[in-house]
């Protein structure tokens, strides 16, 4: 049971994640940013790639930290500019890919550590 919330957990993560780097591609586009921006916005997002291509639960736990930062600074804008729809699918992809990332976790953990107390390990 473990795993398959796990799997559609991390569904939703991937779909989040996505949504999320579209989100800030379009929101530096937006402002016509240089690249550095651009580098800020995306590079953090970007570095978890490989762990989460090979599905590192480790990677997953410090996405979530990095995903505090992205909604502290999506929870400022939203004050400044509360009808931008921009602004607002940033804010709920954050705390969807958070969510899912770090309940993703917990259940794959757990059917990980069932499947040691069963004397064998899936992958």
């Amino acid at each position: 049971m473990s795993e398959h919330l796990s799997n559609v957990a991390g569904r939703f993560m991937w779909a989040a994640y996505i949504g999320l780097l579209l989100q800030q591609s379009l929101d530096a586009f937006s402002h016509q940013a240089p690249w550095f921006i651009w580098l800020v916005k995306l590079l953090p997002l970007l570095i978890f790639l490989p762990g989460m291509l090979k599905g590192r639960l480790r990677t997953f736990i410090w996405l979530c930290f990095v995903c505090l930062g992205y909604f502290l600074i999506l929870v400022q804008r939203i004050f400044a500019e509360p009808d931008s729809p921009l602004v607002i699918s940033g804010l709920v992809g954050v705390v969807v890919l958070f969510i899912a990332a770090m309940m993703h976790v917990r259940w794959r953990a757990r059917a990980l550590r069932g499947d040691c107390a069963d004397g064998e390990i899936k992958s």
